[in-house]
């Protein structure tokens, strides 16, 4: 079936993003087409000078993501697959053998082929060889500067998961099926759900975050700690471990999505596990002051 694709790598499906994947689905359905996107698998970024990016969400969530912005098909290949690839080659292959592309959008700086060489003028030239239109988003903006993944990894490393949802369009979110963890939690009353962080991906500033937690029995109001837990350290991995609140039930290996909302505190290591459980108390009393100041916004059960 002929279609309409957005290209971009998509990290975070972010507002800029989110204005090319509009624009993407309102063309195919005005023009019955199928609306398709290009990305490369959040994994295989390549190393940008000299430093590996780290992907602010894996590809199970961009792709769900992209799905809920209205995208019917994505061609999500490793960089590596397709980093020989020449301007001409990339088109031909990805846009006219892959997707049959009737027009394209992408950001006005949107670069293609082997080393990143052939940028839009290049992709419109190509359009007329291959068959298909080119059009170009303008950025969005947000405090005067463009919207970027860039500026929402600096955000997140800050621990500002609210400019992040301002750049996102969303609340930041760890998402994933729940795992074990040390269960020491269990021995002081205090059961917590486990989520692991997929390896590349970026994780956020160290420490304890009001969140909302969204699971098949429903939304709950909740506090999650980023990081290692060196109180009672297990083995260093690191992970996002989730407190929720007035909530009693077994979620492992259930999926769950939790939502960050509010940076409360930097992680730290107490002198014992009492005064560990004394601070988490007190994380608890902060949220609940959170969310009761913040109800209208919140869906909680």
């Amino acid at each position: 079936m002929k279609s309409v694709v957005a290209l971009g790598f998509f990290d975070g499906v972010h507002l800029g993003h989110r204005a090319i994947l509009k624009r993407t689905v309102s063309y195919a359905m005005q023009n019955g087409l199928s609306a398709c996107a290009f990305t490369f698998a959040a994994a295989s970024l390549p190393v940008k000078q000299g430093a590996k990016l780290h992907y602010i969400y894996p590809d199970a969530q961009k792709l769900e993501l992209l799905e809920q912005c209205g995208i019917q098909s994505v061609y999500s290949p490793d960089f590596f697959r397709l980093r020989d690839l020449d301007g001409e080659r990339f088109c031909q292959h990805v846009l006219q053998e892959q997707f049959q592309a009737k027009t394209v959008f992408c950001g006005k700086d949107f670069r293609f082929g082997a080393r990143a060489a052939w940028n839009f003028q290049d992709l419109c030239q190509f359009g007329e060889i291959f068959g298909f239109t080119v059009e170009a988003i303008e950025p969005i903006c947000y405090d005067d500067s463009v919207i970027s993944s860039t500026r929402i990894r600096q955000a997140l490393l800050k621990g500002d998961v609210s400019l992040a949802a301002k750049l996102l369009g969303e609340s930041y979110a760890v998402c994933g099926n729940v795992i074990h963890g040390a269960a020491f939690g269990h021995t002081r009353a205090v059961p917590t759900i486990n989520l692991a962080f997929a390896p590349g991906q970026l994780i956020p500033k160290y420490g304890v975050y009001v969140s909302l937690t969204h699971t098949k029995q429903g939304t709950y109001p909740s506090v999650t700690d980023i990081g290692v837990k060196p109180t009672v350290s297990d083995g260093g991995k690191v992970g996002a471990e989730t407190f929720l609140l007035d909530f009693s039930g077994n979620l492992y290996a259930q999926p769950c999505k939790v939502e960050l909302l509010a940076f409360l505190r930097e992680e730290r290591c107490f002198a014992d596990a009492d005064a560990l459980y004394a601070q988490i108390h007190l994380d608890t009393q902060q949220a609940r002051v959170y969310f009761e100041r913040n109800r209208d916004t919140q869906k909680i059960l």
